[in-house]
Formats: C-alpha cells, sequence, structure tokens
C-alpha cells in the first residue's frame, strides 16, 4: 500500500505544527524563569504527546478490518501515566526542600496542550497557553502580596561556626526583601570539634516563606533550616 499526500495528512501536520508552537511557548517561559527543563524540553514533550496522539486515532486505521474496533484513547492514557514519570525526574528534594513542582506541571500541560492539538481542539490548546501564561506571570506576584500565616512564623537555623555564615544568612533574606531579627542563639560543639550554631530567627516580608527557605538552604555553610511558630510577634 503506497503512501500519497491527502487532505488528512495536511490537517494532521497543521495540528502537529500547532504543537510544536504552543509548548515551545510555554518552553519559552521556562527558559526565562532560568529553570533546566525548559524550550526543548517542553517542545519535544508537546510534540511527542502530539505524535502518540495522532498514531493512536489514524496510524492504524488502514490496517485493521471492519470487524476491529480501536480505542484512540488507550495510547493517550498511557501517554498522561509516561509523562508523570517524567515529571518526576524534575523534581528533587534537598534538606526537606521540594524544588521543581512548577516546572513538572508545566511539562505534563506542554504534554496535555500536545495531546488536544493532535485531537483536532486548537482553541482549547491555544486557551491552555495562555492561561499558563497567566497562572505563572499574573497569579506568582499576587501569591506574594496575599498576607499568609508565615507573618507569624520563625526559622530555626543551623551552621558551622566560624565561617561568616550567619552574615550571609542575613545578607540573603534582605535582599530578598525580608526582615530580620535574631530572637537566640546557642552554641554545640560536636566530639569530633565540629562547631554548629543554631540561630532563632524571625523573618518579616511579603515573600513566602518557602522561597527564603529554599534561598537559605544554598548557603554555604547551612547545615539546616526548620520552620517554627513564633509566638512573639505581632500581627501585621
Amino acid at each position: 500500500m503506497g503512501w500519497a499526500w491527502t487532505g488528512t495528512t495536511a490537517i494532521e501536520l497543521q495540528l502537529l505544527g500547532l504543537a510544536f508552537v504552543l509548548c515551545a511557548i510555554i518552553g519559552l517561559e521556562r527558559l526565562y524563569h532560568q529553570k533546566a527543563a525548559a524550550l526543548r524540553t517542553h517542545t519535544l514533550v508537546g510534540m511527542g504527546s502530539a505524535v502518540f496522539t495522532l498514531v493512536s486515532a489514524y496510524g492504524f486505521s488502514g490496517v485493521v478490518g471492519a470487524d476491529v474496533v480501536l480505542d484512540p484513547s488507550r495510547i493517550a492514557a498511557q501517554v498522561v501515566s509516561g509523562i508523570g514519570f517524567l515529571g518526576a525526574g524534575v523534581i528533587f528534594l534537598r534538606r526537606d526542600i521540594v524544588r521543581g513542582l512548577t516546572t513538572a506541571a508545566t511539562v505534563w500541560v506542554s504534554a496535555g496542550v500536545g495531546m488536544a492539538c493532535a485531537a483536532g481542539m486548537p482553541v482549547i490548546a491555544t486557551a491552555v497557553t495562555g492561561l499558563h501564561l497567566v497562572t505563572i506571570f499574573g497569579l506568582a506576584p499576587l501569591g506574594r502580596i496575599v498576607p499568609t500565616t508565615d507573618r507569624r512564623r520563625a526559622l530555626i537555623v543551623r551552621y558551622h561556626d566560624g565561617e561568616g555564615v550567619l552574615r550571609t544568612v542575613l545578607a540573603t533574606a534582605t535582599d530578598m526583601g525580608f526582615h530580620a531579627a535574631i530572637v537566640s542563639t546557642s552554641l554545640h560543639e560536636k566530639p569530633d570539634g565540629d562547631r554548629i550554631v543554631t540561630v532563632n530567627c524571625r523573618f518579616r516580608g511579603k515573600a513566602p516563606l518557602r522561597d527564603l527557605m529554599t534561598a537559605l538552604t544554598a548557603v554555604p555553610g547551612v547545615v539546616g533550616i526548620e520552620p517554627h511558630a513564633d509566638d512573639t510577634t505581632d500581627d501585621d
């Protein structure tokens, strides 16, 4: 059976091209935010999802008999499961801080956009891409100004003594827009001679406390970050 250019083939290529463009837009947003899984990853995920959906819907129509009923949703369902494993690969845990959840979600969205394009729903795919950009660029600033219970919380910071870590911690917090106040400090010397300082710090700022925790875990010399309720603070 020879291959021939048909109107259906042209439509499939257009849908695949739309998946490429829309998922590249999502990837550009991740690239703008300097994420490891960015332009190439999201574009490939979207195109791959579109191809699997197209193959599921049209790829076997010429090789089955009239008495065989195909279920196009079966391959599409497997795409969703497979993307879940791929998304898990961009999530990592460091010192009880989870990072990469938003990028994992955008990978899933890219797969959905690709599948929607291949299923012949370009309006839905375009709308989802637009709503993705609204979510990232619109809801993120809104989340930073909404008052949260973080305003009544503090952090226990543990670090190696004598390395200027506290100065870096306070400077990092200040750069992120937090006002820091040291409530108490204590020094613990391990049997091997390592000296660990434990500082109870109160931080006030509009940004979520989890963002500060993520930044402080990356400070050299910090060995632990632990949030706790600060009953000594007043409501803002």
